[in-house]
């Protein structure tokens, strides 16, 4: 059977709104004592299976499949012993007589060095020393907020920075450093501003970058996102060890925390690097991306594609992910990129899922898109919707052009450079 490399491809018949929904909280790769359960959601599939490998090194060899048998609400799922954990993995299915990609679980916690296979992990088991008794620094007030935003490999990456292992999560973790002139730099010199919130650009797993340090690849900000509840594997110090990303950060957060400092997570649900090649469209084809009339990917985040948030499942899993991101590495809020994009319910469902378990995070996004959308104007979580938001902010780029002058005419200055009229 040939796999799906079509930009689109619905299976025949398919009404994607008449798709059960899974309401469990067992979604991806779940490890208990005895056994590891697989669940994955493809109603449309005929056939699934779990493809495992031994390590990361296993390039040439052939997986162990593992059938999967149908669940409830369009899940499929396997049930394994113990013994393969820190093994890795793939899903593969069947849809319409074609077989699918392998394709990482989009609920993956760990993947190999650059991508190729998830890895079965705990992730408590990345746990620093500590981390069970972490806590955030005490906050109340929005308004009070001082948000200082950064980009993890740039903030440490001077040659004068002082700063160790620069580029990673613990080169934002150092404490301690100087540069020549005897000035603190790094965390210390943020916490001396008197901020109260770090803003980090997105620091899940993205396209566009070697994870190994072999190959020297274009600079990239993160805003072309693979897997979205995975540390980016270039900014770790090992990045062949799949637990090692996980901890690495939590260190990071946690001396944070003890240095006062909250930590707000860069998030892009709107798109992902590869729409045709993702899981998401593999897995449930048509179903997780918008469309245009003509059956084409849809463009509002002017990267090829854009998410259909308000589809419940990919609602549910921008949910689920959020909520992990709280939950397992403690993070303080979220900035919502091209946030127009989304429905206003499922960002109304967020804030509600979100404050229900830590009611002091920080949401706020970009109130707009990039291009246009099939979403209705009415519907979208812009701007002029901020009053349906619920607890969820937008940046407003008025005030900004305003006080700094325009991001897009040089020309155009603002008021902190002498432009008083405004």
């Amino acid at each position: 059977m040939s796999q799906y490399f079509q930009k689109v491809c619905v299976p025949a018949n398919t009404v994607l709104s008449g798709y059960p929904v899974y309401e469990g909280n067992d979604m991806g790769c779940v490890v208990s004592k005895m056994e590891i359960l697989f669940r994955l959601w493809s109603p449309p599939a005929s056939d699934a299976s779990v493809l495992l490998y031994h390590n990361d090194g296993d390039a040439g060899a052939s997986p162990e499949v593992v059938p999967m048998h149908r669940g409830e609400s369009g899940t499929w799922v396997a049930l394994i012993k113990c013994a393969t954990r820190q093994r890795c993995y793939t899903y593969q299915v069947t849809i319409d007589n074609l077989l699918s990609r392998e394709v990482i679980d989009p609920y993956a916690r760990a993947i190999s060095t650059n991508g190729k296979w998830a890895m079965i992990v705990d992730p408590a088991a990345a746990n620093p020393a500590g981390w069970e008794q972490e806590e955030s620094p005490g906050f109340s007030s929005p308004t009070d907020a001082i948000i200082y935003e950064a980009h993890v490999r740039d903030l440490s990456m001077h040659p004068g920075s002082g700063i160790g292992h620069k580029g990673k999560f613990a080169g934002v973790a150092a404490t301690g450093a100087f540069n020549r002139q005897g000035f603190s730099t790094g965390l210390d010199h943020i916490k001396e501003l008197g901020v109260t919130h770090l803003h980090l650009l997105p620091l899940a797993d993205f396209n566009g970058r070697d994870s190994s340090g072999s190959v020297q690849l274009a600079y990239n900000w993160g805003y072309n996102p693979v897997h979205y509840n995975i540390p980016e594997g270039s900014y770790c110090t090992h990045p062949t060890d799949g637990l090692s990303r996980i901890r690495e950060l939590k260190q990071l957060v946690m001396t944070a925390h003890r240095n006062g400092l909250r930590i707000v997570v860069d998030v892009v649900y709107n798109h992902t690097a590869d729409a045709a090649a993702s899981a998401f469209h593999q897995l449930v084809p048509g179903y997780y991306f918008r469309h245009c009339s003509n059956g084409t990917f849809s463009n509002a985040s002017g990267c090829g594609n854009e998410t259909a948030s308000e589809r419940p499942m990919m609602r549910r899993f921008m949910i689920d992910s959020l909520l992990y991101w709280v939950n397992e590495f403690h993070v303080d809020g979220f900035r919502f990129d091209l946030m127009g994009i989304h429905d206003i319910t499922t960002m109304k469902a967020i804030a509600h899922a979100l404050n229900a378990v830590r009611p002091n995070l920080l949401l706020y996004g970009e109130g707009w898109t990039a291009a246009p959308s099939p979403l209705p104007h009415a519907r979208r979580a812009i701007k002029q919707h901020v009053a349906q938001l619920e607890g969820i902010a937008v940046f407003c780029d008025e005030l900004r052009d305003g006080i700094k002058g325009s991001v897009f005419e040089t020309s155009a200055r603002g008021f902190v450079a002498g432009n008083s009229g405004l």
